[in-house]
């Protein structure tokens, strides 16, 4: 349930008056939901997580965060010698080990944005960062959203639709700039419509003290 209100005029001032209650739909993250995304992931995991983690294999992260951590399989597949903290807030029978780190070299957002229904939760953790990796359904140019693949906001499990430019803004306020995407997950034959982001904070270095910048990457040429 949430608030709604709305702002009138009194005597010069605005004042926020509160109109009525609305409904929200709360998807069940459950056991249920569990055991249907590792029977649909169950052939793709190994794949799906080697591409994730060869597109940030420039910035040789050691330390990261898998916020929304789900199945727990970008762990499991993580490279040598990487350290891997696990998040989530689903009721599923995985021991994740919480966010036990003040700072981490990268965190994963692996198909997590469309379902946070408040994004202010996330301010404080990417904070805690220098890059953010991010997988997110992207809707194709003249492609309707009802009747997508990715459109579940009537069942509450996919709240939010991003195109490539308003995510880039998403973490642009958040000072994160982007320095390199594309479509592996499409392009090895694997997903659908998932598009793939790296950003880095705005003004950071990597660790051997050169900067980054939006070219430091090879970029793919956006689809017409």
């Amino acid at each position: 349930m949430r608030l709604d209100w709305e702002i009138r005029p009194l005597r010069g001032f605005l004042i926020q008056i509160q109109k009525k209650e609305i409904p929200m739909k709360k998807f069940k993250y459950d056991k249920q939901f569990w055991k249907l995304m590792k029977k649909l992931n169950i052939r793709t995991a190994r794949r799906i997580n080697e591409v994730r983690w060869d597109f940030v294999k420039e910035i040789k992260p050691k330390i990261v965060l898998d916020y929304g951590a789900g199945l727990d399989l970008l762990r499991k597949y993580a490279p040598e010698g990487v350290e891997v903290d696990t998040y989530d807030i689903g009721d599923f029978p995985i021991k994740y080990t919480g966010i036990r780190h003040n700072f981490y070299d990268l965190i994963f957002f692996c198909d997590v944005l469309e379902h946070i229904p408040d994004f202010q939760i996330l301010d404080e953790i990417l904070g805690k960062t220098k890059y953010v990796f991010v997988s997110v359904p992207i809707l194709p140019k003249g492609r309707k959203l009802k009747g997508w693949k990715h459109f579940k906001y009537n069942t509450g499990e996919h709240l939010h639709y991003f195109t490539e430019r308003s995510l880039e803004l998403f973490f642009e306020v958040r000072d994160f700039e982007i320095i390199k995407y594309g479509y592996p997950e499409v392009e090895c034959g694997i997903r659908e419509d998932i598009y793939s982001a790296l950003y880095s904070k705005m003004g950071s270095k990597n660790f051997k003290g050169r900067s980054f910048t939006k070219d430091s990457f090879k970029r793919k040429e956006e689809k017409s």
